[in-house]
């Protein structure tokens, strides 16, 4: 059996060397923000073509679907960053609960999320930008978005938050006026003329493959709920409660804000064709407002996805990859802190340049990148599963059932469904991720580095 990691004494710092402890500065309203914005209100702007398709049109079902299967998952969350605030999110809890092998493979599949999940971003907006001025080629508008947001999660965590409030009420107020202008489209004719429930379930297209297929993708829509948790080392107060309150709370409204929009948007769009998956919404945001709203709701979408991930997203796989190097299982530039920002300068640097490279590579090819970051988040949130009930049940011998069993057990089972239907593609490479991961730990532990993150007792 593996043996999970005991008390860590405190890290001891040479002579000259840099400080690992980062700066304390965020509250529960912070991290609420923080995983809306990395969620994102209108991530289902990006990806409603390509799910309307695989859905037959049941979007909504898709995304009620994974919003259960990921409220297990939040619940899971709060539970174990109350006992382990420490930053690696999964990383760190399955690490010390379980071991050091389950939690390097938990933190390895979580990168393959985490490190693609900038990509898509970036590719997301480039999309839709290049939707309105063709003659600016997308790889451009990413390098562009790369370098905003490695500038501003260099200066550090506060610069990110203020930044998010304003992204979450631009988003906010878009999608207000899409809602308004859908509804008052409808009720005057456009569509299907009013509010069905064909988006919900269509009896003739139903089978419990096509759903579990499409929630497959319309999880990628709810993805950074879980990011707030590599954030634990930067809460001002108690965050062994707020963590996880944060957490569920983004998800749940961040739920409602998709059934809300997809709803009102599959039935504008009542079956039609369009003329790309990836324009698709941009296309129903022209029925609802006309051509020029189509055109405005675009173009902020591109620069809201650009500047979300420059705020939120590369602060977060920075943060897990300072954990994971912090104790020796990623190389050890990533830990290095900015002595004067307080920031894992190392780590940023190395997602830029890390995203720059996987853009190049799925410019074109937008719901495979969708695909293996799912397969990333879920193989790591399977293992978060695992990580409850040994932690709670097995250590520690508690008798609540329901929460420490039940309730991961049933989280566990959704997500199984779920990876089992994705597509060969996806396994594939997410497999020979696993492989690659297989090789580094094998590579790090002949190394034996010493182990430097921070004494944390469980509660």
């Amino acid at each position: 059996m593996q043996k999970p990691d005991a008390l860590f004494p405190a890290p001891v710092q040479p002579a000259g060397s840099l400080p690992i402890d980062l700066k304390r500065s965020l509250s529960f309203a912070d991290l609420l923000i923080h995983g809306l914005i990395f969620i994102g209100p209108l991530a289902p702007f990006a990806i409603y073509g390509y799910l309307s398709s695989i859905s037959k049109d049941m979007v909504v079902l898709a995304y009620l679907v994974g919003a259960l299967a990921m409220s297990f998952t939040a619940y899971s969350y709060k539970l174990l960053s109350a006992d382990f605030p420490l930053a690696g999110s999964v990383y760190a809890y399955a690490r010390r609960a379980i071991g050091e092998k389950t939690g390097f493979v938990a933190g390895w599949m979580l990168v393959l999320d985490y490190l693609l999940m900038p990509a898509v971003v970036y590719l997301a907006a480039a999309n839709a930008l290049h939707d309105i001025v063709p003659s600016i080629p997308r790889w451009s508008m990413v390098v562009g978005f790369i370098a905003i947001g490695t500038v501003v999660n260099f200066i550090g965590v506060e610069v990110t938050a203020a930044m998010n409030k304003i992204l979450l009420a631009v988003q906010l107020a878009l999608l207000a006026v899409f809602l308004v202008l859908g509804a008052y489209a409808l009720s005057h004719g456009a569509g299907a003329g009013h509010l069905t429930m064909k988006p919900l379930y269509r009896p003739e297209a139903f089978s419990v493959g096509l759903v579990f297929a499409a929630v497959s993708l319309s999880a990628t829509s709810f993805l950074g709920f879980d990011a707030i948790s590599t954030l634990a080392e930067e809460v001002r107060g108690d965050s062994r409660r707020i963590v996880g309150r944060a957490t569920i709370a983004s998800l749940l409204l961040a739920a409602a804000l998709f059934v809300a929009q997809t709803w009102i948007a599959t039935d504008l769009a009542n079956g039609r064709s369009f003329a790309s998956p990836d324009t698709a919404m941009y296309e129903v945001a022209a029925i609802a407002g006309g051509k020029g709203f189509g055109s405005l709701t675009a173009c902020l979408c591109a620069v809201m996805f650009g500047l979300t991930s420059a705020g939120v997203v590369q602060a977060s796989i920075s943060r897990l990859l300072f954990a994971m190097a912090r104790d020796g299982r990623m190389p050890a530039f990533m830990a290095t802190v900015h002595p004067r920002f307080k920031t894992p300068y190392g780590s940023l640097l190395f997602v830029a340049v890390a995203s720059i490279a996987i853009s190049m590579v799925f410019l074109n090819h937008f719901d495979v990148i969708a695909l293996l970051i799912n397969f990333g988040a879920i193989t790591g949130f399977l293992i978060l599963h695992v990580t409850v009930v040994v932690h709670f049940v097995g250590r520690r011998g508690s008798r609540a059932y329901f929460r420490h069993l039940v309730c991961p057990a049933i989280g566990f089972a959704i997500l199984a469904y779920v990876l089992y239907y994705m597509e060969r593609a996806a396994w594939e490479i997410g497999l020979c991720w696993l492989a690659l991961g297989a090789i580094s730990y094998a590579i790090f532990l002949r190394k034996r580095h010493p182990l430097r993150s921070p004494a944390v007792e469980p509660c």
